[in-house]
Order: structure tokens, then C-alpha cells, then sequence
């Protein structure tokens, strides 16, 4: 699941990235108010983590932007600004929670599960297809329940092909969700293609379906048509 924090506060942002990575979430970071509008125009975000006072501008101003666009991101906003009007208006304008600033770590990983959770999986921690069941909350995945041993990226990977399942996803959708800024220093899809490759083969050591099909010039579709 990828992330973004638009958040200017250093030491914050470094402490909130490094523990949203051991969590197994992909954490993007924009730390002023054009290169958060940037990132949303262009990319799309299982959950925005959203302070409201930023160099540039209003995060309540790229809440009204993700509205106007029609983006179904999750938004928590984390935010010094404690007042019943900002809160208010933030909720009013489409987020999904507010987090006052201090907070403790894995209350905010909570709150990002639980966003996540109810914008793709109706509120559910377990996700099925057909033999497949994930516990979201464990972080593992079963096959006619007995687990997969999947590596991590594996497992999100199947993750995101479940949630996007029937849908074509293209490679460099592919890249972009699981290994966000990080592919910006990839020559090459080569790595994409050992991951799916795997984990086709750990699907099919279980089953005669495969349920990833290459789509020839586009990317490829997890179905069992």
C-alpha cells in the first residue's frame, strides 16, 4: 500500500517514514504545498497523510483539489491546528480522519489500516478470490487455507492485484504502487517481471488457474476468465 506525507516538519517526516516502512507500507514524502499538488495530479495514493499548514499554501487547499478531480485517496490529516473550525472544514472538504499532532506511531499506522480498510475492502480485514484469502492485519495470504510463502513484496503485490482484480494494470502502474519514488533510480522494469514471474509460479504450484494474464503491450489482469 503506498502512502504520501505531505508534511514539512523534518524530524517528524523521518520518524513517520521510517516506521510506516517497517510496517510494509511504500511512503512517499512531499514537505511543501507545489510538490504535494504535483505528486496528486500525477499519481494516486491508498492514503494522503495531510498537514494543513504548509510552505506554499493550504493542505485544506489540496483537499479541495482532490475533490475537484474526483480522487478516491484516502486522506488523514495531521495536524498542529487543533481547532473544531479546521477540523470541520477538513472533513467537510473529504478527508476521512483527523489526527492532532503529537501523536503516538502505531496509532497512526491504525488509523491509515482502517482508511485503507473501509476506501477497498468495505471496512473488511480479510480479502477473498476464489481459493485466495488475505488477512490484511497479519500481513499473510492463503491458498484453500494453508499460507504462501510469499515474500514481501510478493505479498503486496498480490495485494494489489486482488484490489484491482479484472482491471488492467500497467507496469509502471505496477512499479510506481509498489516501490513509489524508489523507481525513479531503476533502469528498467527487469525486477517487476522477476516478482510477478514468482509469484505466478507459487499461485500455479496451487492451482491450474493462473490468474495472472499478460495483456500484449498493456500489462497484465488478475482474473479466472
Amino acid at each position: 500500500m503506498k502512502i504520501l506525507l505531505v508534511e514539512d516538519e523534518k524530524e517528524l517526516v523521518k520518524s513517520i517514514v521510517l516506521y510506516l516502512k517497517e510496517v510494509d507500507y511504500i511512503c512517499e514524502v512531499a514537505m511543501d504545498y507545489p510538490t504535494a499538488m504535483s505528486k496528486i495530479e500525477l499519481y494516486d495514493y491508498d492514503c494522503i497523510l495531510l498537514d494543513i499548514t504548509l510552505p506554499g499554501g493550504s493542505g485544506l487547499n489540496i483537499l479541495k483539489q482532490l475533490k475537484a478531480n474526483n480522487k478516491i485517496d484516502g486522506v488523514l490529516i495531521i495536524s498542529a491546528k487543533n481547532s473544531v473550525d479546521d477540523r470541520i472544514e477538513g472533513l467537510q472538504l473529504g478527508a476521512d480522519d483527523y489526527l492532532p499532532k503529537p501523536f503516538h506511531l502505531p496509532e497512526l499506522s491504525a488509523r491509515i489500516a482502517a482508511i485503507i480498510r473501509r476506501k477497498h475492502f468495505d471496512g473488511n480485514t480479510i480479502i477473498s478470490f476464489n481459493e485466495i484469502t488475505i488477512d490484511t492485519t497479519a500481513r499473510v495470504a492463503f491458498f484453500n487455507q494453508v499460507p504462501l510463502d510469499l515474500t514481501r513484496k510478493e505479498y503486496q503485490l498480490l495485494l494489489y492485484f486482488i484490489t484491482n482484480k479484472e482491471r488492467v494494470i500497467s507496469k509502471n502502474a505496477i512499479a510506481e504502487h509498489l516501490w513509489g519514488d524508489e523507481m525513479d533510480m531503476a533502469d528498467n522494469y527487469d525486477f517487476i517481471y522477476t516478482h510477478i514471474r514468482n509469484l505466478r509460479k507459487k499461485l500455479l504450484e496451487r492451482s491450474s488457474t493462473d490468474y495472472v494474464k499478460s495483456i500484449y503491450g498493456m500489462g497484465y489482469k488478475f482474473t479466472d476468465k
